[in-house]
């Protein structure tokens, strides 16, 4: 027990809920440490998905109309993750404030564990078939350079 309280917790730089109507109602809760991203989601059985900042690779806000009225968006997170290949934060209010520091804490994760554009070439599609061929072998880079094996 001792050892698992020397581990201290990163301080939360961002939280936020899924909102309905405008409104943090939702048992959908997000937040965002130095070097993670949790969706923690439900309310009987709660799941929650941790995803490394420098695995993300691109970042996507959407806003429909309803979604501007209330002041919310959606910021898709494209990653290379292994279990997540997109994350959907739904409904946050701020959205496009909370996509300029979600990018400025990427690249500066990124910048501190000393990853390039170049380490992270072909990660995106480690798990998927191309073409949309499910016969077809799933696509692994190894070594990073784009091509398969």
């Amino acid at each position: 027990m001792e050892k698992l309280q020397s581990f201290v917790e990163d301080p939360i730089l961002w939280h936020d809920r899924k909102r309905i109507l405008g409104m943090p109602i939702s048992f959908t809760r997000y937040s965002v440490d130095q070097s993670r991203l949790y969706c923690k989601a439900g309310l009987f059985t709660t799941t929650t998905d941790e995803l490394m900042l420098y695995r993300i690779l691109d970042i996507k806000l959407t806003q429909t109309l309803g979604q501007k009225i209330f002041g919310v968006g959606t910021i898709t997170l494209f990653t290379a993750d292994q279990s997540n290949h997109q994350q959907d934060l739904v409904n946050i209010k701020k959205p496009d404030a909370v996509r300029k520091f979600l990018s400025k804490l990427i690249e500066h994760e990124r910048m501190e564990k000393h990853i390039t554009g170049r380490e992270m070439y072909g990660s995106a599609s480690i798990g998927q078939s191309h073409d949309g061929c499910s016969d077809e072998p799933n696509f692994v880079d190894l070594d990073g350079d784009g091509i398969p094996g």
